[in-house]
């Protein structure tokens, strides 16, 4: 079918768009140092049922230890190391500023696979990627202006400690990714995604178990599970997020080269719009509307 990998792309960046709203309600509940753990709790209960009844199989322990190696890393870096940074990137500099940061990893994660992964990327696919790029760009930086007369946002102070938790999040995304195609590989082709993704998410349970013990705040997480509408949330964002979004984001990269898949899902910002007006009443220019169609428009780049 033509142009698969490009709306299995799609279909991740709605799911990821859709997580987001339901992790920052949790958040706003009981802080995201619970809902990392709920999530990944969640997702993977989510993934060994579905492994069950799709393989027979609740583990995939017939993976080779290449493939357990890479994506056991993958997750390390890119659901733990990658997400303890951003979100503290998103208090210390907050949404704008951070996603701004974080749409970096599409470039850096194509610079990765030329460099690394002996992958080819022609001209236009990367005027496609700086068009993208430079469309989402227009739209982060738009968000959360102060408007005369239409908004009493205030504005946040950007400091180096946060700019460098942001580019950390972005490494670790980056790199996360390169390491899942890495692990996926196989002389025949691809691993399956939910299998792999199901490895990722635990071994980055496993860090942060670790974590939380070290650190000693797992009554911050007892505290969270009673309360019933948090993990309510947290869980539906565990459908639309780790457990469907981050393997179609693996899936995708049986069609699409890490770059160009990357490229693709940096454009959660822009789907985040219409969530914004309808759902948060944000007012969003002018500006931003130009920058999602800027963004579309690389998207076409692309495709051809």
């Amino acid at each position: 079918m033509p142009w698969t990998g490009e709306l299995i792309a799609i279909g991740t960046v709605f799911c990821w768009t859709i997580s987001i709203q339901f992790f920052e309600a949790a958040s706003k509940r009981i802080g995201a140092t619970a809902v990392n753990i709920i999530r990944l709790t969640v997702a993977l209960i989510l993934f060994s049922l579905f492994l069950f009844f799709r393989h027979g199989y609740i583990l995939p322990v017939q993976f080779s230890a290449h493939a357990w190696f890479y994506l056991s890393l993958s997750g390390g870096i890119g659901f733990f190391i990658g997400d303890i940074f951003l979100f503290k990137a998103l208090v210390e500099i907050g949404p704008r500023v951070t996603m701004l940061i974080f749409s970096l990893s599409a470039p850096t994660t194509a610079l990765i696979g030329w460099a690394f992964l002996n992958e080819t990327y022609i001209l236009h696919q990367w005027l496609g990627m700086f068009v993208t790029l430079s469309g989402v760009g227009i739209v982060i930086l738009e968000r959360n202006q102060k408007m005369p007369l239409l908004s009493k946002l205030k504005t946040r102070g950007i400091s180096l400690k946060g700019i460098l938790f942001g580019f950390g999040a972005m490494f670790g995304q980056a790199v996360g990714y390169i390491l899942s195609k890495t692990g996926m590989q196989t002389d025949s082709g691809y691993l399956d995604a939910f299998s792999s993704t199901q490895i990722r998410a635990f071994a980055a349970l496993l860090c942060f178990l670790v974590f939380f013990t070290v650190t000693g705040k797992w009554g911050k997480v007892i505290t969270a599970v009673k309360d019933t509408r948090a993990v309510l949330f947290t869980a539906t964002g565990s459908v639309f997020g780790p457990f469907l979004g981050v393997s179609l984001s693996l899936l995708v990269l049986h069609y699409l080269t890490t770059g160009v898949a990357s490229t693709f899902l940096s454009l959660v910002p822009v789907f985040i719009i219409p969530f914004s007006i309808f759902l948060h009443k944000e007012y969003v220019s002018i500006r931003a509307v130009a920058g999602a169609v800027t963004a579309v428009f690389g998207i076409y780049f692309l495709m051809m």
